[in-house]
């Protein structure tokens, strides 16, 4: 199932030439209001999901980039060894790697992730993301989905 990694590339480069553009379009933290309920807007986050440890004070980009290298190689590592049928795994592992990689050129290139994503309701907003945690998330997805489907299979 190697074969999959054409789709992290393909991820790797949305994700990079989508933040390329927002940065050289936008000014930082400047809002585009898109929908009443989405917007583009230029913000960075130096932490994980939800800003997790961005105050941590500098330390948390070496963490972050180690496990983004560890869990990405772990994961093409697993992509090699599946089976044909296991598709639906192979596309959702495909995703996070890309979403990854994605997330760590930022770190390492910028030391914080490029955000611009951004859904609100009035004045409850979302935590702003971008093309690579959207990958990582629908990516999860699949994988959740896959092992339920299994479960249910397993059981009959």
């Amino acid at each position: 199932m190697a074969r999959l990694l054409w789709l992290s590339v393909l991820v790797i480069v949305l994700d990079q030439v989508s933040k390329f553009w927002i940065m050289a379009t936008f000014e930082d933290y400047e809002v585009l209001e898109i929908w009443p309920v989405f917007n583009l807007t230029l913000v960075y986050n130096t932490g994980a999901a939800f800003s997790f440890l961005s105050d941590a004070g500098g330390w948390q980009r070496w963490l972050f980039i180690g496990l983004g290298g560890l869990v990405s190689l772990g994961m093409v590592v697993w992509l090699t060894r599946l089976r044909d049928g296991e598709r639906l795994t192979g596309f959702g592992l495909a995703l996070i790697v890309g979403g990854a990689i994605g997330n760590v050129i930022d770190r390492v290139w910028l030391g914080r992730v490029v955000d611009f994503l951004q859904w609100h309701w009035h004045d409850w907003y979302w935590p702003s993301f971008n093309v690579a945690d959207s990958a990582i998330t629908l990516g999860v997805a699949l994988l959740l989905l896959d092992g339920l489907r299994g479960a249910v299979v397993s059981q009959d």
